[in-house]
């Protein structure tokens, strides 16, 4: 028997294990496994190169559970260990100035295990004590059993094992009991275990029998040895992709297609990434692609290894130049994996390029679901937006599809105002906004679907993009204002008393919504409706933009009002009407007050002139107070015109009813509202 102190100049390794790796503790299990299938994966090496020429075998790793014992028990029959391999491999934690490296990177017990090859010790952290019990391939060798309670101190002997191999039994600690339960040990090699090279056995496959289910004596294998990323593209037909997909995610709906990736230089990767089907919901795709280093599951956390936007697809990517156990600054630092990032990049834009290229038809048919996926990549990427703005398209309000430069050909005859910008006009929804689509369709102009979620912001990177270029929601403005052909071309020939009746009058009789606030103007153009809503392009899009990311100058927009323009054509019959019937029933009234506003006005112009260049100090106070009484008394006068113009109003049902057409078009009467809006329907019928 051989009793010594394990070769590390710490006493700290083992504390350090326990406590720093708790978070990460279920890692073990993959460490252990990992270890058993590359000693069995040495022999099948050894054994081709014919280095060992016996009977190969059963070469399944086998996990056992014994609850009675309370050990959990991971078997390998591959190249074993002889007692000095023990001492060499077991026995010396290799590496010099541990006791400085374990106080450095205490906090960061990944970097521990990863970088000097103490996978074998993660045992300790759910075990009070560990034992090899192991026999070497090499001929004569003898059997050998190492045990160790999780203190510096371990023990050695001689025994008896029948076959090579080695097994690793953890004799579980009373607080990670979990680790006995069969349904905790499975989900664990289903999650890092699922796809390594060699079988890996976790009890018996069960059949149906005389109404129930039995064991059978048939060892259940719970991985996948030959997965499809391994393979040569030439090997897979498209069902093997998607038998493969419903392998990784069973639950899904069918990818749209996928990438088979393999390089060899300047580092060897290979993995397969699916396009899956996105919603409109970017959050929710995230981190389904699974992280492999020859099979051994990493994790599923990938946004340090891809660009951001990359994370929205699916599959698997495998590479041995990206250690297992690593932080996540040392990813983000590591050139090798900016490598892959780029190469990763590249491929999946010219995969996007070729089905573009070879069957536009089928590229249109799968845009919808590409479409966010692609925008995220121009948004964040720009080496991906330099080949994607070829092939990322527009979707008009009747279904068509144009890349960016064919949609600027079809519209830039009719859609290029005055001042030679060309106007793209967009909608969000084709239902809300449809009468003002109907109107942009009736000038001759096309309008553009953009109801995704990353739309507002795609929009703002095309204009920064393209000179002379704006995008316009098709509602933000009554549509002769939104492609602005001539100089006024549009602008009311009212008196200024007259706007001022008229202001009156539609604002009195405009319902109180909440955080919501109108701005009553006149435009006068032929054939188009009495009243219309707009809202400013310019602050919708900073308020669409707070309801999405908020926080900083976005909240600022989001908490200010909803302003809307309540736009009143003065060329419909309906308008002039009003305006013609107002005057006939308010002019006695309204005349000899808007004939004292006017002489009261005239004397504060006139006391206004007489103290130019003169210091506040000069004027008389007689003049100041004068002054002061006047602009109080224009105020009343004023508000005696207001109240004519909603006595009005409220006698008028044409007014209340004009709005409220206007709001019910723009879905924004509701409540007493839209109940008043039906009863005034039927009354006026």
């Amino acid at each position: 028997m051989q009793k010594g102190n394990i070769g590390v100049t710490s006493d700290n390794i083992f504390p350090v294990i326990k406590k720093f790796l708790y978070s990460d503790h279920e890692i073990f299990l993959r460490e252990i496994v990992s270890n058993a299938v590359d000693a069995t994966q040495k022999l099948k090496t050894l054994s081709s190169v014919g280095e060992f020429k016996g009977e190969l075998g059963d070469l399944k790793v086998q996990v056992k559970i014994d609850k009675n014992a309370g050990t959990l028990t991971i078997s390998d029959r591959g190249i074993g260990m002889t007692e000095d391999e023990i001492n060499k491999y077991i026995n010396q934690i290799a590496f010099s100035g541990a006791e400085e490296f374990v106080n450095k990177y205490k906090d960061n017990a990944q970097a521990i295990i990863g970088h000097f090859g103490l996978g074998f010790y993660s045992a300790f952290m759910v075990s009070k004590k560990v034992e090899i019990r192991t026999l070497s391939y090499k001929e004569g060798a003898k059997a050998v059993c190492w045990s160790c309670d999780g203190s510096p101190e371990f023990e050695m002997n001689e025994t008896y094992k029948a076959e090579r191999g080695t097994d690793i039994v953890l004799f579980i600690d009373d607080e990670n009991k979990e680790f006995l339960e069969e349904s905790r040990i499975n989900t664990l090699l289903n999650k890092y275990c699922k796809f390594l090279p060699v079988e890996i056995a976790f009890g018996k496959e069960t059949e149906w029998k005389d109404g129930k289910s039995v064991e059978t004596d048939k060892d259940k294998i719970i991985n996948n040895t030959h997965p499809a990323w391994t393979k040569k593209p030439s090997e897979l037909k498209d069902e093997d992709y998607d038998k493969f997909y419903s392998e990784l995610y069973p639950m899904s709906e069918p990818a749209l297609f996928h990438i088979h990736l393999n390089a060899d230089e300047p580092f060897k990767l290979t993995g397969i990434l699916y396009f899956p089907k996105i919603k409109n919901n970017i959050e929710i795709q995230k981190n389904k692609i699974q992280l492999y280093c020859n099979q051994v599951f990493v994790t599923d956390s990938v946004e340090c290894i891809v660009p951001e936007f990359l994370t929205l697809l699916h599959g698997v990517i495998d590479s041995p130049d990206i250690p297992l156990n690593v932080s996540r600054s040392y990813l983000q630092s590591d050139s090798n994996v900016k490598k892959i990032s780029g190469y990763i990049t590249k491929k999946v834009a010219d995969k996007l390029q070729e089905i573009f290229k070879k069957d536009r038809a089928q590229f249109e048919e799968k845009w919808d679901n590409l479409k966010l996926f692609i925008q995220y990549g121009m948004l964040s990427e720009e080496k991906f937006y330099d080949k994607a703005k070829d092939f990322a398209l527009f979707k008009n309000v009747d279904g068509k599809y144009y890349t960016f430069e064919e949609y600027k050909k079809l519209i830039e005859a009719e859609q290029t105002d005055k001042d030679g910008n060309l106007i793209y006009l967009y909608t969000t929804n084709k239902e809300e906004q449809y009468s003002f689509i109907e109107r942009a369709k009736a000038k001759g102009y096309d309008v553009i679907l953009a109801d995704g979620q990353l739309d507002v912001h795609a929009i703002s990177q095309l204009e920064q993009k393209n000179e002379k270029s704006r995008f316009v929601r098709v509602d933000s403005d009554v549509i002769e204002k939104l492609i602005q052909k001539s100089s006024d071309d549009s602008k009311a020939n009212l008196s200024d008393e007259q706007q001022e009746v008229m202001t009156n009058i539609f604002r009195s009789q405009l319902p109180k919504i909440e955080k919501t606030e109108f701005i009553v103007s006149f435009e006068n153009i032929a054939n188009a409706a009495p009243i219309m809503i707009t809202q400013n392009e310019f602050m919708r899009r900073m308020k669409d933009m707070s309801a999405m990311y908020g926080g900083g100058m976005m909240n600022y927009y989001g908490e200010m009002p909803s302003t809307f323009n309540l736009v009143v054509n003065v060329a419909h019959p309906l308008i002039d009407g009003i305006l013609k019937d107002e005057e006939k029933c308010c002019n006695e009234k309204s005349a000899p007050v808007f004939g004292e506003i006017k002489t009261t006005e005239d004397r504060i112009a006139e006391l206004r002139k007489q103290h130019e260049g003169k210091k506040e100090e000069e004027i008389p106070t007689a003049e100041k107070e004068e002054k002061e009484n006047l602009n109080k008394k224009v105020g009343e006068l004023r508000k005696n015109i207001e109240s004519i113009a909603s006595e009005y109003a409220a006698g008028n049902k044409k007014v209340r009813q004009l709005i409220d057409l206007s709001l019910l078009e723009n879905n924004m009467l509701k409540g007493e509202a839209l109940s008043n809006f039906v009863k005034r329907s039927v009354e006026l019928l």
